[in-house]
């Protein structure tokens, strides 16, 4: 199947990446508990509650904005707390633990109805001279011109029948277009059922479906300047932050043979970690290399890399995600 027909060509035209710059959309406001504050909304998906990658990206973005210009973000430590409304303002309070020569270190805390709900250690660094070493990339990965797209993949199966399990029409829609990604799976994908080998590891390429650019204040708002000012590098590091939950507890679900669509299902993430290696583009061609770590008690570790279209190691995720199987599943 090729990624270049005409159905391709329809879903690209719908798609765009305006869930991704809305959740970017930051609005200063005075702190309660630390030492900075931006307000922030959470992005409509298909699901009870609101996607991670929320408030990972805006945690990242909330954390970039109290550093100075001459840091980049290196590493960022999460946790998820309570599960968060969608479509509901969550408040990022930053504090400033430490600015040294070299290293910045701040916390941040994400609050909802009054309540914590997500937490995050960040670290920044300005940059330096050092010696560069990249893991090599897995062998035989297919373009991703080669590659059907999720619209592609789920055009033919119909929400409501024996084989789409628990797809409804929005959620079809929304893996098809409604992520700002364009994702194409290297072992096929596990929406409905697992394509390809129940193996514990996956790849998948990634791309913003606009370019990125810039963020200036109160581009996006349209409330005068009250939204916060993201450079380039800031909007794509966030961009990378924002697109890597999305699939990186599917090299467990593939190995465990679950898909995403299996009646009963549960998943949520419990912890985060990304380490950002080097500036990268996110709507560019990025290969996200994934495996399962292991799975126990209900919960399942995932390890991804990403790498440019150079070969070049951008950032490394390590999640944590709880996993419960509906009762009486049965591997399809």
């Amino acid at each position: 199947m090729s990624g270049e027909s005409a159905q391709t060509t329809a879903a690209m035209e719908t798609a765009g990446s305006s869930t991704l710059l809305a959740a970017l959309e930051l609005t200063p406001c005075e702190p309660e508990h630390f030492d900075l504050a931006w307000s922030a909304t959470t992005q409509y998906c298909p699901w009870p509650k609101a996607y991670g990658g929320d408030m990972v990206a805006q945690a990242a973005a909330a954390a970039m904005l109290s550093v100075d210009a001459d840091r980049r973000l290196h590493s960022m430590h999460s946790y998820f707390m309570r599960p968060v409304d969608i479509g509901a303002e969550v408040r990022y309070e930053v504090e400033l633990l430490r600015d040294g020569r070299g290293y910045s270190t701040r916390q941040v805390r994400a609050y909802q109805g009054g309540k914590p709900v997500y937490t995050a250690l960040a670290s920044f660094q300005v940059p330096e001279d050092g010696a560069e070493l990249t893991p090599a990339l897995p062998a035989g990965i297919p373009a991703p011109e080669t590659l059907p797209t999720s619209a592609e993949y789920l055009a033919d199966i119909e929400p409501g029948t024996p084989e789409a399990g628990t797809l409804t029409p929005a959620a079809k829609e929304y893996w098809s277009s409604g992520r700002s990604f364009d994702m194409r799976h290297v072992r096929g994908p596990v929406y409905v059922r697992v394509e390809g080998e129940r193996t514990t590891t996956q790849a998948v390429w990634v791309r913003a479906f606009e370019d990125l650019g810039a963020v200036p204040a109160g581009a996006l708002g349209g409330a005068g300047s009250t939204v916060a000012a993201l450079d380039l590098e800031q909007v794509h590091t966030a961009a990378l932050a924002y697109v890597c939950d999305y699939t990186i507890i599917e090299p467990t679900l593939r190995a465990l043979g679950h898909a995403w669509a299996d009646p009963g299902l549960v998943t949520a993430s419990l912890d985060h970690a990304m380490w950002f290696h080097r500036p990268a583009r996110a709507d560019e061609w990025l290969l996200y290399v994934q495996e399962a770590a292991g799975a126990q008690s209900g919960r399942g570790l995932g390890l991804g890399r990403f790498f440019d279209s150079d070969g070049r190691l951008v950032a490394t995720v390590a999640q944590e995600a709880m996993i419960r199987p509906g009762r009486g599943h049965s591997s399809r």
